[in-house]
Formats: structure tokens, C-alpha cells, sequence
């Protein structure tokens, strides 16, 4: 009987490989610009222009320094971030971070299925109400039925979505001069408006539903491979860290430069003609059609609908792995919906509670814009947590986060630095123009 010919392996440096080798930093990096992450960055172009770029560059190590160490707490762990910063924190305190978290999750999930209705209306007509549903709908269905190994695949599929904003801005005449003026040499203002912006920015740039999720992912990402290692050869070790920090590098790169671009593409258009206040998203796709051509429009507002259908999934899903661990409730996107009821009546509250906003009469806005502000406020305690979560050897000789290299522990610091002036200066603002 003739021998069965082994299947050709995929060399390593082929395209093939690379794409296997991006996950939940990809994945994680792509869902930060969602439907209210481009309003939130299109509202910056409109108001100030070019002025506010350079956030791009600023917040680019700082937030992949705080995923990948997300990311080795999940890894390590093979839990949630939510069971490692408990160790450090009040549980009052605790529960206070894990409630805004849901209260802003929520909040965004309503804005970007608002941001997805109006966008397809835009395009094709009819009820932008109707199309938020049946968008809420449609990602509830897929997170409950789907299992994680074949869900990932999918949401890593859509990060390419993205990449339409690229060519949005390449369609339309940009001052590339100017741009990169205002990047390497930024002019920063003590405006009130122009501080809440950059909380804003931060905010949505550095959001906790992130590093809950890139966490959990993980985790779930170690207990499968910890199965096919056993299954393969019993001890053997994969270098997580360096899988984990190129992966998300690359993923805050792809994020930070699409984010870059549509400040920039808000900036060449609705700000140079007068257009200085966006309400949604889909408002900004709907101000570029006379402005940059129905080329941009369509761009834009694909790019809605597909970056909400990455993002709305991850919403929930963080809120259901941060409280189910606070709770103590079993549950994993990888278990069948009957074996976790708990944990998916969490996914299906967050997202059903988010379409439900929909219907009120909340301004956009209001829900896109301080849903931005609370993360970056939020962010700070739980930042500074997970900091000590990896700075303290005596309490992390298992899992041996502390081993951490110091340039990684810097820059997570030097984050939650950061995050606290930002706030701090917002704060500061208001009590000196209010007085």
C-alpha cells in the first residue's frame, strides 16, 4: 500500500504564516476603532484639524506596553484580568471599575449600532432603528452559537475592514506638509475643549474593555494551545512574550495609523470648510459626500457597519468576562451556550441593553463622547493595578509576571502617568474656567 505524502508545510516567512501567527492583539488592536472610536476621532479633525495627530504617536507605546502585559496576565493566568487586579484592589473599588465598565460598554454598544443604522440608511435607505436591531441581533446570535477558535478567525477577517480609511484618505487632496507639522511638532492648548478632547482621544485610545479583552482572549488562546502542546509533546513551552508583543504591536500599529488617517481625512474636509461639530460617525460619512466624493462616503461608511460588527462582539464579551469573574460564574466564548447560561446572559444583556439605547432619545453624541471620557478615567485605577499586579515578585511566584523586562514595566507606567495628567489637566480646566 503506498504511503500517504505528507502535507507541504508552510514556510515561515510566507504571508500564510504571518496571518496565522496575528490574534488577539490584531484582533484587539482593530476593534479600538469602532463606530464611536471614528466619531470620537472625526470630531477631533473637525474641530481642530491636524492639530491633534501627534495623540497618535504619543499613545502608540504606551497602550501597546499595557495590551501586552494584558495579554501575559491572560496567558500566564489562563484567567481574566479581573481575578489579578482584585489582589490589589478594594473589592468596593473593584466593583466600582467593573460597573462603569459595563455602564460605558453598554453606552458603546448602543452608539455603534446607532453609528451602523445610520450608515446603512445612508447608503441604501430605509430605518436606521430596524438595521441597529438586526445588527444587535446578528452579533448576539454569532457570539452565543459560534465557539471562540472559529469566532476569532472571523473577527481577524474583519480587521481588514479597516483598511478602507486608508484609501479614504488617499482618495481626497491632504496637505501631507502641514499633517506632518502637526504630528512631529505638536502646539498643545490649556482649552478646556481642546483638553477634553485628548482625555477623549486617550480614552478611546486606551479603553479598559480592551485589556479585559485581550486578557481573557489570552487566556483562551493558552488553554487551546496548552492542549495541543500536551497533545503533541507533554512539557513543551511556546515563547509566549514574543508572540504576544509582536502580535500586538502590530495590532496597536494597524489601530493608531488607521485612527491617524481618519483624523487626518476629518481634517482635509469638514474642518477646512467650517464643519467643526460631528455628532456620529455616520454624520462625518454623510458630510464627506459633497465635500470629498461619493467615493470617500461609501468608504466611510463601510467602514462603520464592518469595524461595529468587530467591535459590538468585544463590547460584550469583555463585560461578560470581567463580571462573571468578579461573580465567580463559569463561562468562556469557547463553552457551549448551555454549559455557561450565566456567563452568556451577561453578552446577551450587554448587547440587547445597548440596542435598547438605540431606541431612547439620547443624543449620539452624548453617548459617543463621554463613553470615551469615562474609559479614560476609569483606565487609570485599573492601569495602575495591573502595574502592581506585575511589579510585586512575592505575590506572583507562579505565574512569573514579574519577569517581565523593564522596558515593557516603563512604558506601562509611564501609561498610567499619563492617563493621570490628562485627567488631571481636564479637572484642573474646569474648576479654573468655572470659577
Amino acid at each position: 500500500m503506498d504511503a500517504v505524502p505528507e502535507k507541504p508545510k508552510i514556510p515561515r516567512w510566507s504571508l500564510q504564516a504571518a496571518w496565522r501567527a496575528l490574534g488577539p492583539g490584531l484582533v484587539t488592536g482593530a476593534a479600538d476603532d469602532d463606530p464611536s472610536g471614528i466619531a470620537t476621532y472625526s470630531q477631533a479633525g473637525a474641530q481642530f484639524g491636524f492639530a491633534l495627530t501627534w495623540t497618535m504617536l504619543l499613545t502608540l507605546p504606551f497602550m501597546a506596553a499595557i495590551q501586552i502585559i494584558s495579554g501575559c496576565i491572560g496567558w500566564q493566568t489562563r484567567g481574566g484580568l479581573t481575578r489579578t487586579i482584585a489582589r490589589h484592589l478594594p473589592r468596593p473599588v473593584l466593583y466600582g471599575i467593573v460597573t462603569l465598565l459595563v455602564v460605558a460598554n453598554t453606552i458603546n454598544i448602543a452608539a455603534d449600532l446607532a453609528a451602523m443604522g445610520e450608515a446603512l440608511r445612508l447608503v441604501i435607505g430605509g430605518s436606521p432603528l430596524a438595521y441597529a436591531l438586526a445588527f444587535g441581533l446578528g452579533c448576539l446570535i454569532a457570539e452565543v452559537l459560534v465557539p471562540y477558535h472559529r469566532y476569532a478567525g472571523y473577527l481577524k477577517l474583519l480587521t481588514l475592514v479597516l483598511l478602507v480609511y486608508v484609501v479614504a484618505a488617499f482618495s481626497i487632496d491632504v496637505p501631507w506638509g502641514a499633517v506632518a507639522v502637526a504630528t512631529f511638532a505638536p502646539t498643545i492648548s490649556l482649552d478646556r475643549d481642546f483638553l477634553l478632547t485628548i482625555v477623549a482621544l486617550f480614552g478611546t485610545t486606551i479603553s479598559p474593555y480592551l485589556f479585559f479583552w485581550q486578557a481573557s482572549q489570552e487566556a483562551e488562546e493558552s488553554r487551546l494551545s496548552h492542549r495541543r502542546q500536551l497533545k503533541k509533546k507533554p512539557g513543551a513551552r511556546e515563547n509566549f512574550f514574543t508572540r504576544i508583543s509582536i502580535d500586538t504591536w502590530i495590532g496597536m500599529l494597524f489601530s493608531n495609523l488607521i485612527a491617524f488617517f481618519i483624523i487626518v481625512t476629518a481634517g482635509a474636509t469638514l474642518h477646512v470648510n467650517g464643519i467643526t461639530k460631528v455628532e456620529t460617525a455616520a454624520q462625518a460619512a454623510e458630510a464627506l459626500r459633497p465635500l470629498a466624493g461619493e467615493l470617500a462616503f461609501v468608504l466611510f461608511a463601510a467602514g462603520i457597519i464592518g469595524t461595529g460588527l468587530l467591535a459590538v462582539p468585544i463590547l460584550a464579551g469583555s463585560v461578560a468576562y470581567a463580571v462573571a469573574e468578579v461573580f465567580r460564574i463559569r463561562g468562556s466564548l469557547e463553552i457551549p451556550a448551555n454549559r455557561a447560561i450565566g456567563f452568556y446572559a451577561i453578552v446577551s444583556a450587554a448587547t440587547l441593553g445597548g440596542v435598547a439605547l438605540t431606541a431612547t432619545s439620547i443624543e449620539p453624541i452624548a453617548m459617543l463622547f463621554w463613553s470615551a471620557v469615562i474609559n479614560g478615567v476609569v483606565a487609570l485605577p485599573i492601569m495602575a493595578a495591573i502595574m502592581l499586579a506585575i511589579s510585586n515578585p512575592r505575590r506572583d511566584k507562579r505565574s512569573r509576571l514579574s519577569q517581565l523586562p523593564l522596558w515593557l514595566k516603563l512604558l506601562g507606567w509611564c501609561a498610567s502617568v499619563m492617563m493621570a495628567l490628562a485627567t488631571g489637566l481636564l479637572g484642573w480646566s474646569y474648576l479654573s474656567q468655572s470659577g
